[in-house]
């Protein structure tokens, strides 16, 4: 229900099924990581005391998004940093995924509802660069 997409050993993304259900805090990313993804079931009655978040500097070297699949089907094309193609994820409602390297290209399988979540301020195409993708003739789906 946890599926960490690899280049080599570094992590390209992280795919959390709607299915995944644990009772407490499960961290799934590297505690290096500038974005960080966190599963929590508590049950009714659990306290989480009042608190505010002390400023801490932290320096973000590359953009990492964060898409919660609200409704559809998408499939995910992975990347890595120099264009290579890895693989491909189908991803349904309830599924989140953490895009933390390489690149990244979509297409909507299904007609889609989805929220994304990524560090700022967003400065368009200025935050990105565009590449060729895959035909659907290289295509690999791998869906654990």
């Amino acid at each position: 229900m946890i599926e960490y997409v690899k280049n080599n050993d570094e992590i390209i993304a992280i795919i959390v099924r709607s299915l995944f259900n644990k009772q407490g805090v499960h961290f799934f990313t590297p505690d290096d990581f500038s974005q960080q993804l966190a599963y929590m079931s508590h049950p009714a009655g659990k306290i989480i005391e009042p608190h505010v978040h002390n400023e801490a500097k932290r320096e973000v070297q590359y953009t990492k998004e964060v898409l919660f699949i609200k409704r559809g089907k998408l499939r995910v094309d992975f990347y890595t940093e120099d264009r290579k193609y890895i693989e491909s994820k189908i991803l349904e409602a309830g599924d989140v995924l953490l895009l933390s390297s390489g690149g990244h290209g979509f297409e909507v399988l299904e007609e889609i509802e989805m929220f994304e979540v990524k560090q700022g301020p967003y400065t368009g195409d200025k935050d990105k660069t565009r590449f060729k993708g895959i035909s659907i003739e290289e295509l690999k789906i791998n869906n654990e």
